[in-house]
Parts: structure tokens; sequence; C-alpha cells
């Protein structure tokens, strides 16, 4: 599954930074599948909706950091445990119930933005 940042955030930064996806973003920040990925023009992404990966999209959220779950892989593939929450000091990045995602499926979604 993804993780969420909750409303507990105190909009640190901590995280940001951590993310092999480049998936986390600023509260009310724009944000594009080819940040920080190897995705470039018109995309089908694994959970078969279409996108163009240079297009901004809307934030997911407007006050606190935010994760795109399309993005998020739980750092499958990179590191042992997800990032943010290692180093997030309010312990607000948590499993996403909305998004589960099996090890498997996070892993191809790694492949499918880091093409090698």
């Amino acid at each position: 599954m993804a993780i969420i940042i909750t409303d507990e955030c105190i909009n640190c930064g901590a995280c940001e930074p951590e993310c092999p996806n480049n998936a986390i973003y600023e509260a009310a920040e724009e944000w594009k599948y080819s940040d920080g990925t190897s995705l470039t023009g018109d995309i089908i992404l694994p959970n078969g909706t279409a996108h163009n990966a240079e297009e901004d999209q809307e934030p997911v959220h407007d006050e606190v950091y935010f994760i795109v779950p399309d993005k998020c892989t739980e750092c499958k593939g990179f590191h042992d445990e997800p990032q943010c929450a290692a180093v997030c000091p309010v312990d607000c990045c948590v499993p996403d119930d909305d998004h589960v995602e099996t090890e498997e499926e996070l892993l191809a979604k790694k492949s499918f933005m880091h093409k090698e």
C-alpha cells in the first residue's frame, strides 16, 4: 500500500528529499509523473489510467506535505522500510488504507517508473 501523510504533519520537509520516487510534495504544489522518474510523454499507469508524464497535476493536499499514491512504492526496491516514515519527527507518514498494493505490485510500479 502507499504511504499517506496525515494532518498532524508539521511541514518540516524532512520526508521530501528521502523519497526515491519523488512522490512527496509540499502542500499545494503541482506535481508531475516525470518528476524524479524516467517517465515521459503519454503513459498508461500500472492501474490502467492514462496521463501525460510532463503535465502538471493538481496538488493532493493544500495544507500539509502530501504523497502521490501513484508514485509511492513504500521504497520497495530501494530500501527496507519507507524512508519518509523513518525520518518523520511526528510519525505522520502512515500506511494508506485507501491504496493497498502487494509487494509485487509495488515492485512492478518501481520498475515502471525507473526504467533502466
